[in-house]
């Protein structure tokens, strides 16, 4: 793991790297409104994904850095992330991706940054309790492939609200923050490995293709 501070046009973020040995694909990672990018599902993808390939960088935002505990304006999430793609200049295909918010400002650059694919953990669909402000137009506007990783019980957006043309991998039992109840049927690793796995055979089907080594 590699750390390093970059410059953004609203102050200094933080990248962390998890590099693959020999990397067919980078996934480029931002975190929610309220957290930073040591939650669980992001910890397990940046240690579980190098091994088999695929290179994970963690973008802390800029509020985040400063020990802000809100999050910016969703245009300054934006500029975050650009700003960290602007820097990377990886010779694999980019996956950008996030949790939460970090999913909503993922699927708002992935076109221009000429991305290859889109993992949306946890994406925030409506405000809870409020289908009617629904946020799938932008979700749609990603116009990459797109992979939603959703729980079962997210109150802000629950797997059968998706429309059906989504590409959509359930955590059963899980919340918002991808946590399970102590006596459901899926233990909080097996929700995180459920993660892992969808997010690599995503990334082998839809994103690397003949990037990937046999």
């Amino acid at each position: 793991m590699t750390e390093r501070r970059i410059d953004t046009p609203h102050g200094e973020a933080r990248l962390v790297t998890d590099r693959a040995r020999t990397p067919y694909a980078t996934l480029l990672l931002s975190h929610g409104a309220g957290v930073g990018i040591d939650t669980a599902d992001l910890e397990a993808l940046a240690t579980n994904l190098p091994r088999n390939g695929i290179t994970v960088v963690r973008l802390e935002q800029p509020w985040r850095v400063a020990g802000r505990k809100v999050a910016t304006p969703p245009p300054t999430l934006d500029a975050g992330l650009t700003a960290a793609a602007d820097h990377l200049r990886t010779r694999t295909p980019l996956v950008v991706g996030g949790r939460s918010a970090g999913a909503r400002s993922a699927a708002r650059c992935a076109r221009s940054l000429g991305a290859s694919g889109c993992l949306a953990l946890a994406f925030p669909l409506h405000p809870p309790g409020k289908p009617e402000k629904s946020r799938l137009p932008e979700l749609l506007g990603a116009r990459v492939p797109t992979l939603v990783i959703q729980g079962e019980r997210d109150t802000m957006g629950r797997p059968d609200e998706f429309p059906p043309e989504i590409d959509l991998a359930v955590v059963p039992g899980a919340d918002h923050s991808f946590r399970v109840p102590r006596s459901g049927d899926c233990s909080q690793a097996e929700a995180l490995e459920i993660i892992v796995e969808s997010t690599l055979e995503w990334v082998i089907r839809e994103v690397a293709g003949n990037e990937r080594p046999v």
